[in-house]
């Protein structure tokens, strides 16, 4: 029996279809559907990202009649609004959305006092945070009666039901959410003044519905779980590190802890991860490629990427010159905790003052912001992961950040083979809901 896993990004969708961890099919194709707005506002449009899906799964299904089940996970955080047909009555606000960060005044902005009234830490692109802003400025929009992630209304679509079902994973990720009891926190929605009704029901029951031709649809999860768990293959003495655009590191955990600069997400089966993200990750070396990019253009006038002569600077230092380089500390977008932050390069020498320097500097500061992650870890558990794997294309395509990050953290990095992690996840998270996978 066939198992059908599909991820929406945010810039694509990606489904693949598996016979227990073997993936035997995989399509990935754009999304695009990205609408205007203001410039704070990152909106997608949700009924094309839901039709799209809809084509990939049926030109899967067609080619693979075998396939029994179907797993969805997707971009976490962002919020679409649906009526009581559940149908869309906004926008997918997506996690990039800025409208929490807009300010109530001088000095406070809609984060800071919805985080000062319940006592939650929460981000611009929350979707609880992005739901207050709206309730307080007047945009919830007509006729809106619940809202749910992206992932949860194709899962509803698919399932042939009016109303969405939430997993914790998700619902975690929209903030104002109780992780202990595994619910919204109704008290910090009455602190916020908001209403409970619009805010989607959290179940784990697993089974949505069927399609129409029969097939099991199983509730969308978070991606960052969806990943964990394809590039894992569901072992839970796993410590993953992700490193796209943004990085992080992932440590399944079966008991609730709280740990200073790591956040406490829900997994599947009850359990928890400990997750430690950093903000610019492998965005920090497209920001060094660009300005060596714009130093090239500014000598000679021609614009050209410069990945490929940054890696080959790489191949041709000697061992000693990379034990002395700048200490760089990219902080270019701040932290979660604190987005003031800002990047900082020190210990600048005339010997170490080159672009290899640079380079290294820059790909060893985004290690050690992962690996002071991980000692925060190790300072407050007994636990130690035993497998340490690496997913993302800032580490499919680095080499030698792989390197690094094997020297800092002193294990062996193993590159997971999937490259679809989170799609495999869900694929995976359904197997394990229909019993068919240990």
């Amino acid at each position: 029996m066939l198992t059908l896993g599909l991820d929406i990004g945010t810039t694509s969708i990606s489904a693949v279809v598996c016979e227990g961890y073997d993936v035997v099919a995989s399509k990935t194709i754009d999304n695009d559907s990205r609408l205007s707005g203001e410039k704070w506002e990152s909106l997608q449009d949700a009924e094309k990202i839901v039709e799209k899906s809809f084509v990939t799964i049926h030109s899967l299904c067609s080619e693979y009649p075998e396939v029994a089940k179907i797993g969805i996970t997707g971009q976490m955080h962002g919020i679409v609004y649906l009526d009581d047909q559940g149908n869309p009555v906004s926008p997918l606000i997506n996690w990039k959305d800025g409208r929490g960060d807009l300010l109530i005044n001088e000095k406070e902005s809609w984060a800071q006092d919805l985080s000062k009234r319940t006592g939650y830490r929460l981000s611009t692109g929350y979707g609880a945070l992005t739901h207050y802003v709206n309730r307080k400025k007047g945009w919830i929009p007509q006729g809106a009666k619940v809202f749910c992630t992206i992932g949860d209304y194709l899962a509803m679509k698919l399932a042939g039901r009016k109303t969405p079902i939430i997993h914790p994973t998700n619902a975690a990720s929209l903030g104002l959410f109780d992780l202990q009891q595994r619910s919204f926190d109704r008290l910090a929605l009455k602190k916020a003044g908001l209403s409970p009704d619009l805010f989607p029901e959290v179940s784990e029951e697993g089974l949505l519905g069927r399609t129409e031709k029969g097939i099991r649809v199983h509730q969308a999860i978070g991606d960052n779980q969806a990943s964990f768990l394809g590039a894992s293959e569901g072992a839970k003495d796993s410590l993953l590190i992700n490193v796209g655009t943004g990085s992080q590191i992932s440590i399944y955990s079966p008991d609730y802890m709280e740990i200073p600069g790591l956040e406490t997400r829900p997994y599947v089966d009850g359990e928890w991860l400990l997750v430690g993200a950093a903000l610019s990750g492998g965005l920090s070396f497209a920001l060094l490629e660009s300005f060596f990019r714009q130093t090239v253009k500014m000598v000679t006038g021609e614009e050209r990427t410069c990945y490929g002569p940054m890696m080959k600077a790489m191949e041709e230092m000697s061992p000693r010159s990379s034990e002395d380089v700048p200490i760089i500390t990219p902080l270019f977008y701040g932290t979660r905790q604190d987005p003031t932050l800002a990047a900082s390069i020190t210990g600048l020498r005339p010997d170490n003052f080159t672009p290899q320097g640079f380079i290294l500097g820059m790909m060893k500061g985004m290690s050690h912001e992962l690996y002071q992650m991980f000692e925060g870890y190790l300072a407050q558990s007994t636990r130690r992961p035993l497998h340490f794997i690496g997913s993302g294309n800032g580490l499919r395509q680095n080499p030698y950040l792989v390197q690094i990050i094997e020297e800092e953290f002193g294990r062996p990095l193993h590159l997971s083979n999937r490259t679809e992690e989170a799609a495999c996840g869900a694929a995976l998270y359904a197997c394990q809901i229909a019993g068919q996978v240990d």
